[in-house]
């Protein structure tokens, strides 16, 4: 391997910075790129480096990192460079085809393992590009219920991430917990505006000139987890409810295709209710 990636959080102190540099250089390795942060508040270091060079013992390195490093350090090592997801959908076709698309022509950062749907529409689409689709209806079913099948079918897979690409279900605090800080949710709304349920109708409603999408972590608040990226457009009062969707969902693509790609790239890290992106 001529290569590392260090992944590191932890509380900050006067020379966090010399002392990783003097022991990444110890292993003969060149500091390519570094990006940190300091959460002044918390008094918590971030970091994400980029090294180059023979890494012969990624777990001495880590190890040497957290012994020098204050107690309850976090550092990671090369974390895996493919990241596995697993997609939810409804019936919603255009962030899925985004993705799907996106998997197909540029597959070195992620490897999509399921489509689940709590119905069959897209079924023979996400099926075209030679992943597999499980159907698993909610109609008639507890949400335990549904939600247990749907574990047992991530267990057969064992994804890095979950994303909800449209999936307009609201999923259980049981089965959240179970996936903290790896379920990736696309939010049609500028959040914390319009949280909920039909929010370009409560956008239409109040005039809005700007409406946008929110990529964020899952979290057993509804649409109130760790924001990972926004973006917004303007629009003015000719649109109808039908304009802005529209207009709407090439943002919701845009945006949770961004999200994607930070994490798959390991440029996003949590503190709290917030993240840290290194772009």
């Amino acid at each position: 391997m001529d290569s590392a990636l260090i992944l590191i959080q932890c509380h900050d102190q006067v020379g966090l910075v010399s002392g990783i540099a003097a022991i990444i250089v110890s292993h003969n390795l060149n500091i390519d790129a570094m990006r940190e942060f300091v959460d002044v508040n918390e008094s918590l270091f971030f970091a994400r480096l980029e090294c180059s060079g023979p890494v012969t013992d990624s777990e001495l390195l880590r190890s040497e990192l957290v012994k020098h490093l204050p107690e309850g350090t976090m550092v990671t090592v090369n974390p895996v460079s493919r990241k596995k997801i697993a997609i939810l959908v409804t019936k919603e076709y255009h962030c899925l085809g985004d993705i799907l698309v996106r998997n197909y022509f540029q597959p070195k950062d992620i490897k999509v393992c399921c489509v689940i749907g709590n119905h069959p529409d897209l079924q023979s689409f996400t099926e075209g590009f030679s992943i597999p689709f499980h159907h698993v209806p909610n109609k008639d079913k507890s949400k335990k219920d549904f939600e247990r099948e749907v574990s047992d079918i991530l267990k057969m897979y064992e994804p890095d991430y979950l994303v909800l690409a449209k999936f307009m279900q609201v999923l259980s605090n049981d089965f959240v917990v179970r996936y903290v800080n790896r379920i990736i949710n696309i939010h049609h709304s500028f959040l914390p505006a319009f949280a909920g349920a039909r929010p370009y109708r409560q956008a239409f409603e109040r005039g809005v000139k700007l409406i946008g999408a929110t990529a964020h972590f899952v979290t057993g608040d509804l649409d109130e987890g760790p924001i990972i990226t926004q973006q917004t457009i303007t629009i003015d009062h000719t649109y109808t409810v039908d304009e802005m969707v529209k207009a709407g969902q090439e943002v919701e693509k845009a945006v949770l295709n961004k999200a994607i790609s930070l994490i798959a790239r390991d440029k996003v890290f949590t503190n709290g209710n917030k993240t840290i992106v290194f772009e």
